[in-house]
């Protein structure tokens, strides 16, 4: 379905005064009378009496039950004494559309009569409730909760039972056992189901609470108070749930004076789908047979009994004779349709092994046998079943079939359909694998919570912002802090959802606790307490970078340095970081201004978007704290930026990208209507109760109507949502054993299946259960006409996922393709063989220009705006053809000199010249890790101690990173607190090694020395700048530099030895670096080391408490003789046993580590211009600089594989990597 911006709008100025308007529902036109046999003409002359119909997949139910219902019609019966009745919505709505197009061709010289009433079981007994609802109690109409509703009311009377009980004053009793599980999803689940058994049954409180004692089950009694703790907040709030609903009518329907009201109301009572009945419903059934002398007819099929986890009992159909008799006492008689319409004999053959293994005892041998052995109306029709070795060769070759369907044998999009057992497992795997091949894909909304929804997640987080910041600073317009009403009043605070006198004007929960993110916690990413917004970090950064925003991470980038930039220019020494300023200038946006470019310059759309955003959220925080409503407070966010109309644009485009924004139309409309409805239904409860009701819904949310089905798409759903309907193509997917079979017990700890109406029951057996999912599995394959494929995974493994025992008994044999399609027919894919085809030495010039020609086809196709369909198929767009672009402006200046690090040295020369250039120049590289936040942290104490600015005191340091800990972001708390554990043995080898120096006969006298000098190497002027760690005098009077390091690998000793980093420290020595350190002289470099505070030493050189120290020498003299003194270190000395390599992207010149850890080496120094010397040579330090200058002033940044390769962010855009390499091949 696609909505666009403009009939958002249109319907927001629609006047909603009762009686505005009214939908009336297009009539259908009139059909054809259709030809019964004679099973289904001995179906429609049946009256007066129960009777049972056994209807098998595609053998004319429905057409029967409609022509049954038209027959009594034409006979004279009234249409108010006709009841039809079935088990959801999209049943009742089709049988209705179909009663009332059969009713317009009426017998020859009649008027069309009226058409009956077509309902659900739940409308009929919600009508029932309402018209003897009591009028003293119920100002109102009783409202039906829906399944996400009542949800939500059984977590929230558990989580308040908890904290009652922490005080004493629980009315429900848990066992202790139990207690710790209260606030779970899936003890919440298990209560759920214990209170519909019970309602099922027609069990009250005290009823369950005695039975609970018989039975010695302390969980049960506990259940029972609950139930009753429940009922009174269902009546005090005027809901009833579905179980309730249905229980309340059976009293209603057993009542005397309803009950004689029901024997006088109908002459026709119609069921379908009978096999889905619940106890309950079969007494309420009871009421309307008026002991058999009523036409009572039920449609069903036993072999599609599947929904026993909602409390459907195959019992109830299969006990249906001898529960319902004929007037005269005999079991109602049973009657069988046998001709299959739908599927082909094959199709026919292969399901009939399914049922054989399905024993239905209790009825009527006659009719089992009819019933198993249907009669197939045409030949034809084919079952496949395949198997593949990895679940993605799977997903991959059902794109194939769905594609080649529709290709290659015509098939519509919309009569195929792909079928899988766990939804919330399997549909978004399997719908972003077909949506990735080019297969249009439609997914019921209903399948998804809507809060998953990824359209509705920034509306819902915006919205969030602006509700907690109008709750902290309400301008006191209506509903606000100053206006509490009175009790007729809209409910008090309209953002809060209370008044103030509840406690939430100020933030606070009734116990006085702040809300979660509210203005307690307000400023706590930096600022947005001046305007009353309530911005963290990470949401403001979801938001810029959402759709609201428009941002992607270069621009982040952008604004987080001209923001730091700004700071830094307000006298910050060190200005705090980016995304802290990032979120204090969203909920400022007037700051912005300055920071957004003029109009054309890179970003400058963006970047204005950012500004837009926090003023649209300055405006809906505004518009709540007037007491606006979720709903106009959303449209104001929607409709407030360029979102829709691109969505708009992309949905009349058509492909992928318009499928995609037809669904994230479908969830905005979705949520639009959510808040429509929770507004009318609660009357100002206040937006922070609605989100967080929508943020507690974990299962779907029942709608009234249905969605609309896109005409153009291969269905995607369960296998229980696919019962009633049919597609020519039919793809049953991911059946492995384990899942499908899933012979797990359902409610295991409360056991709800185990209450009986006559005492405990035996839970459900293994048998039973494998029944019931042979069912499942029967309704799944007999959803197809024509084709149907049913898929799984055969690991070779033996402990790898294998083929569930449902394969072998379609009777077919598995074909195991062991390969992914040679291509999938998808556009993208054939563009890229043509083009590999244009340019392949071995195709013959015939095939070349072939394939040529059908490119140049494909470039020329447009759509109605003239937009490129294929802009692929254009070598314009073959970046590979273009020469190497060239800046107008060089890089560096060449009059001025190169300024270079340690780390850049090593990164140009050693490692690559592209990762330094993307990294460094472009600021492409990823964010901050938590692994350079350890590393800065660790840095940050060593130089406090080196400094004497703290103690040398190990509970001292660790009380300095408890203040700093919990600002490092990591991806789990176990992660935090491995890696804080990982800090502390860091800071005490650091601390032992610091005393230890006192041996070596060196003094500390610089930490964190920052140091700037120019020299000349290879005829260019190189800038050498950075920052040593530590610099210590050794008793020749030599300047010794430290570089400690937090990273988990070490280069290797013959690494070390040429280590560029420590040689460009002791070069910057040579040249002055250290001069103001000692007093203004120069010192002369007498060698350097790496000390790596993670590692710990071998036991020859001190053990784990030391760290792993590594050596280089002083480089030689000005004579050219080198000096190897001051080998006397602590710790491992010059150790050449390292495990090499790299697990780092590079630090800066003696600062903190970057990445995981320190960067990578790809051999000995030397690079291009270095002669790999054994260290005897100074020169090699000087060849590196002249190769690393030289390559940027010349702008030769190419990509040079290695190890590094593992831990680099561009390897996608990289044209060495086989991933990167599309990008000009």
């Amino acid at each position: 379905m696609h909505v666009s911006s403009s009939l958002f709008a249109e319907a927001r100025q629609r006047p909603r005064e009762p009686g505005a308007y009214r939908l009336v529902r297009a009539a259908e036109g009139p059909v054809d009378v259709p030809a019964c046999d004679a099973a289904q003409r001995a179906v429609v002359d049946h009256t007066g009496g129960p009777l049972l119909v056994l209807a098998g997949p595609g053998t004319g139910k429905t057409t029967t039950l409609v022509e049954s219902v038209v027959a009594r019609l034409h006979e004279g019966v009234p249409p108010e004494r006709v009841l039809v009745l079935t088990f959801s919505r999209k049943a009742a709505v089709d049988l209705r559309d179909r009663t009332a197009a059969r009713l317009a061709r009426p017998p020859h010289g009649t008027a069309p009569p009226a058409a009956p009433q077509v309902t659900t079981v739940h409308s009929w007994c919600y009508a029932l409730v309402r018209a003897h609802q009591d009028r003293g109690l119920y100002t109102e109409p009783v409202r039906l909760l829906t399944g996400p509703e009542q949800d939500l009311h059984i977590r929230e009377l558990l989580e308040g039972q908890l904290a009652l009980a922490a005080h004493g004053r629980a009315g429900v009793r848990w066992p202790d056992e139990l207690r710790q599980c209260l606030t779970t999803r899936g003890f919440a689940d298990e209560v759920r189901a214990v209170l519909a058994r019970s309602r099922e049954l027609g069990l009250g409180p005290g009823a369950l609470g005695d039975f609970a004692r018989r039975a010695g089950r302390p969980d049960w009694a506990a259940a029972a108070q609950f139930l009753a703790e429940y009922l009174d907040v269902l009546d005090a709030q005027g809901v009833l749930d579905y179980a309730e609903l249905v229980h309340r009518a059976v009293l209603l329907a057993e009542s005397d004076d309803v009950g004689a009201w029901l024997d006088d109301a109908y002459d026709a009572v119609y069921i379908d789908e009978y096999q889905d009945t619940d106890p309950a419903q079969v007494r309420l059934l009871h009421t309307l047979a008026r002991g058999g002398a009523r036409t009572l007819v039920a449609f069903g099929d036993p072999d599609q009994s599947v929904y026993a986890f909602r409390g459907a009992d195959v019992n109830g159909i299969l006990g249906f004779p001898d529960a319902f008799r004929t007037r005269s006492g005999a079991p109602a008689p049973v009657r069988v349709l046998r001709t299959a319409r739908r599927s082909g004999a094959r199709l026919l053959a292969a399901t009939r092994e399914l049922t054989a293994r399905m024993p239905l005892g209790r009825l009527p041998s006659d009719a089992v046998r009819a019933h198993r052995a249907p009669v197939p109306q045409r030949d034809g029709g084919t079952v496949e079943v395949r198997t593949f070795p990895t679940a993605g060769a799977e997903l991959d070759n059902i794109a194939d079939v769905l594609r080649r369907a529709h290709l290659e044998d015509g098939v519509p999009w919309q009569e195929m359909a792909v079928l899988v057992r766990a939804g919330g497992r399997s549909l978004p795997v399997v719908r972003r694998a077909l949506t990735s091949a080019g297969v249009p894909v439609d997914v019921d909304g209903d399948d998804v919570p809507l809060r998953h929804e990824p359209a509705v997640a920034p509306l819902l987080t915006a919205l969030r912002i602006a509700a907690e910041g109008a709750l902290g600073g309400a301008p006191g317009g209506r509903g606000g802090p100053d206006d509490r009403g009175g009790p007729d009043d809209r409910g008090g605070d309209p953002v809060g959802g209370g008044s103030a006198a509840d406690g939430f004007a100020d933030g606070g929960t009734p116990d006085g606790s702040p809300v979660d993110g509210g203005p307690a916690d307000a400023g706590a990413a930096g600022g947005g307490t001046r305007s009353g917004a309530v911005l963290d970090t990470e949401r403001a950064l979801s938001l810029l970078t959402s759709p609201l925003g428009g941002m992607d991470t270069s621009d982040l980038r952008r604004l987080g340095r001209s923001l730091r930039e700004e700071e830094r220019a307000a006298g910050a020494a060190v200005p705090r970081p980016s995304d802290e300023l990032i979120a204090e200038a969203l909920a400022e946006p007037e700051r912005l201004v300055a920071h957004t470019p003029k109009p054309g310059t890179p970003g400058a759309g963006s970047l204005h978007g950012a500004q837009r955003l926090g003023l649209l959220l300055r405006k809906t925080r505004e518009l709540l704290a007037d007491g606006g409503t979720a709903e106009e407070a959303l449209w104001a966010l929607w409709d407030g930026t360029p979102w829709p109309q691109r969505l708009e644009r992309a949905a009349r485009r058509g492909g992928p990208a318009g499928r995609n924004a037809d669904r994230d139309l479908d969830a905005v409309c979705s949520l639009f209507a959510a808040a429509a409805r929770a507004e009318e239904r609660t009357g100002g409860r206040g937006v922070l109760n609605f989100l967080e009701e929508l943020q507690a819904q974990d299962i779907a949310a029942d709608t009234l109507a249905a969605r609309a089905v896109r005409p153009d798409a291969v269905r995607l759903m369960t296998a229980h949502r696919a019962k009633g309907l049919q597609w020519r193509l039919v793809v049953v997917s991911g059946v492995q054993e384990g899942v499908w079979p899933d012979l797990r017990r359902r409610g295991s700890l409360l056991e709800a299946d185990r209450i009986g109406r006559d005492g405990i029951a035996e839970p459900l057996s293994p048998g039973a259960l494998l029944a019931e999912e042979r069912r499942l599995f029967y309704v799944a394959v007999t959803r197809a006409a024509e084709r149907l494929v049913v898929t799984a995974v055969r690991a070779p493994a033996e402990d790898g996922d294998q083929p569930s025992r449902f394969l072998s008994e379609l009777g077919v044999e598995p074909q195991h393709i062991s390969s992914r399609p040679r291509r999938p027919l998808s556009v993208p894919a054939l563009v890229a063989e043509l083009r590999a085809t244009t340019v392949d030495p071995d195709a013959s010039p015939a095939l070349r220009d072939a394939a040529a020609r059908r490119l140049a086809r494909l470039a020329a196709e447009r759509d109605d705006e003239g937009v490129p369909l294929v802009p692929a198929a254009h070598p314009a767009r073959w970046w590979g053809l273009h020469e190497p672009t060239r800046s107008e402006v060089p890089l560096r200046d060449a009059g001025e000199p190169v300024a270079l690090s340690g780390s850049a040295l090593d990164q140009l020369t050693n490692v690559c010249a592209l990762q330094w250039f993307l990294g460094r120049e472009v600021k492409a590289d990823e964010p901050a890790t938590a692994a350079q936040g350890f590393g800065n942290v660790v840095h940050v104490l060593a130089d406090e101690v080196a400094s004497g600015r703290t103690p040398a005191d190990l509970s001292v340091l660790l009380e300095r990173l408890e203040t700093v800990w919990d600002g490092l972001a990591f991806d789990a708390p176990f992660k935090s607190r491995q890696e804080k554990e990982n800090a502390r043995a860091a800071l005490e080898r650091f601390l032992r090694w610091h005393v230890s120096e006192r041996g070596t006969g060196r003094e500390p006298v610089g930490s964190e020395h920052p140091f700037d000098v120019t020299l000349e190497a290879g005829g260019h002027t190189i800038r050498i700048r950075g920052s040593m760690d530590r610099v210590e005098r050794d008793a020749q009077g030599r300047a010794y530099v430290v570089d400690f390091k937090t990273g988990r690998t070490r280069p290797t000793g013959a690494e070390v030895a040429h280590h560029p980093q420590l040689a460009v420290y002791q070069l910057a020595v040579r040249e002055g670096a250290a001069d103001p350190l000692f007093d203004g002289e120069r010192p002369q470099p007498g060698g350097a080391e790496l000390v790596h505070l993670r590692l710990g030493a071998s036991r020859r050189d001190g053990g784990e408490t030391l760290p792993v120290v590594q050596r280089q020498d002083p480089p030689p003299g000005p004579d050219g003789d080198g000096d190897s003194g001051g080998k006397d270190s602590s710790g491992s000395g010059s150790d050449g046993s390292g495990s090499g390599g790299s697990d780092g992207a590079g630090t800066g010149a003696g600062g903190a580590d970057g990445g995981a850890g320190d960067a990578g080496h790809a051999g000995d120094a030397g690079g291009d211009g270095g002669d790999g010397g054994d260290g005897g040579d100074g020169d090699w330090v000087g060849a590196l600089l002249a190769t690393a200058a030289g390559r940027v002033l010349d702008e030769r940044f190419t990509p040079a594989p290695g190890r590094h390769c593992t831990h680099c962010a561009f390897r996608s855009a990289c044209s060495a990597r086989p991933e990167g390499r599309h990008i000009v091949e």
